[in-house]
């Protein structure tokens, strides 16, 4: 593999301050061993999330520049409009502070008690903001995608059988509408197809169901359309990003992701009359539909970012550097989901620690020694994220996972190759980590906050 550029140079820097070993031991027993916890000016290499995290471009800050505030009916939500209908050309464009907060408008409008809300993978702010109104989040992504080892280009993808089992199983007049993450982020960053975004819509459209699109990665998905599906290597991203969403009714989208900004995030939908609810919503809760708890400044940035993400070089390089961590992890015999995603790697635990079973958590206690040998932060997606049922009683989750976000456009292929180096580290005394268990938690969403220790 050929060094991979950065297509950017770098115009201002943030110092790291190392700690030692011993520090980060006192600092995250401190905090009772969550992640979540801890100060981020202790964190080394932060691959905690890449929500929010990216570094932004001069024509960004340059945009921040020229950003309006007025109240209402500013230039820059008709500039950020624009930018989001050339890409999603829905009807209505509800700017919010961030994606959950588009979730709890549009599922505050739609769900309740006995409806079913179906996806390929519900992520933890989706499915808690489901679950708080009453309704409940079927998961229904292919059987490969349950699988860590195993290899298909299209992970992410829904069970079509399995959607139409459930819309059968609850009735469709249950089902208020049917989502798909791109890229599927709980299932390991996996993309979906466009065979299958266009299945889905054509079995939603049979039963007259609005089929939306949990859009935070959208671009890197289209990115892995035009790499791995037949038909599209000559397409543009712009085309297929605009295929992509032909097919949906509406859509939810934190901008902290693929619109290469630090806050910001929207509703999209054509139904007029969610529309006109999610608006009165939005001036209860966010602000004035034509700034939605934002500045006219995070505005502007969202719609540069938006022609900054969709530019091959860009995605390229964030593509390939992201494979190049999760390529030389396998070849130290680290098991991570593969093949690798597109905005993160994600470390099989359960795999790697055997000895840890579910329930005492493998991949918390991984991203704990990670950040105690390490100073790297990252992010257990498992049992501790998912274990918990709405009955109080508690699973094992599907796969036990920890996920090492690449925050876009911030770290070089040093800090990448000092991750490399430190897992390797770790996992040649893998058989030293110890299972660890919850002393206290939360009733909802208890990855946040919960308080562990070892057992």
């Amino acid at each position: 593999m050929k060094t991979i550029i950065e297509p950017f140079k770098i115009k201002s820097v943030e110092p790291i301050t190392i700690t030692t070993e011993g520090q980060r031991e006192k600092l995250i027993k401190e905090v009772d061993y969550n992640l979540f916890s801890l100060h981020a000016k202790d964190v080394m290499i932060d691959l905690l999330t890449d929500s929010g995290t990216s570094s932004m471009s001069a024509k960004q800050w340059a945009a921040i520049m020229v950003g309006d505030e007025s109240y209402a009916g500013s230039p820059s939500y008709y500039r950020f409009v624009d930018a989001v209908q050339h890409l999603m050309p829905f009807d209505h464009i509800i700017p919010t502070h961030q994606g959950r907060a588009a979730e709890k408008i549009l599922f505050s409008i739609i769900g309740g008690k006995g409806k079913y809300i179906l996806n390929n993978t519900h992520f933890d702010t989706t499915r808690a903001n489901i679950e708080y109104t009453g309704a409940r989040a079927i998961d229904l992504v292919i059987e490969e995608g349950k699988n860590p080892s195993s290899i298909h280009p299209f992970k992410g993808n829904m069970d079509i059988k399995k959607l139409q089992q459930a819309i059968q199983a609850y009735g469709a007049e249950n089902i208020p509408m049917v989502m798909l993450t791109v890229t599927n982020n709980s299932g390991g960053g996996q993309p979906v197809s466009m065979e299958n975004i266009r299945t889905v819509k054509a079995i939603c459209k049979q039963y007259n169901i609005p089929l939306f699109i949990d859009a935070c990665r959208f671009a890197e998905n289209a990115y892995f359309i035009k790499m791995r599906e037949s038909g599209y290597q000559q397409h543009s991203i712009i085309d297929i990003v605009q295929e992509m969403f032909s097919y949906a009714d509406g859509c939810t989208m934190s901008a902290k992701k693929d619109a290469l900004v630090n806050i910001g995030g929207w509703l999209a939908l054509n139904n007029n009359e969610w529309a006109e609810q999610a608006r009165n919503l939005l001036i209860l809760t966010e602000g004035f539909p034509t700034y939605g708890g934002l500045s006219g400044r995070d505005l502007d940035a969202m719609a540069v970012g938006l022609e900054e993400v969709v530019e091959e070089d860009y995605l390229h390089y964030r593509i390939t550097s992201t494979q190049y961590l999760g390529n030389y992890l396998l070849k130290a015999g680290i098991p991570i989901v593969q093949p690798a995603g597109g905005h993160a790697i994600y470390i099989d635990a359960r795999a790697m620690l055997p000895h840890i079973k579910p329930l005492a958590y493998p991949g918390q206690s991984l991203a704990v020694a990670l950040y105690k040998y390490a100073g790297i932060r990252s992010c257990e997606i498992g049992t501790v994220m998912f274990g918990a049922q709405p009955d109080g009683k508690e699973k094992a989750a599907a796969m036990d996972l920890v996920r090492l976000a690449i925050p876009r456009r911030v770290y070089t292929q040093s800090h990448i190759d000092y991750v490399i180096e430190s897992l390797t580290d770790i996992y040649d005394k893998k058989d030293e980590l110890k299972g660890m268990k919850i002393v206290w938690q939360p009733k909802q969403l208890r990855h946040f906050t919960a308080k562990f220790d070892y057992l």
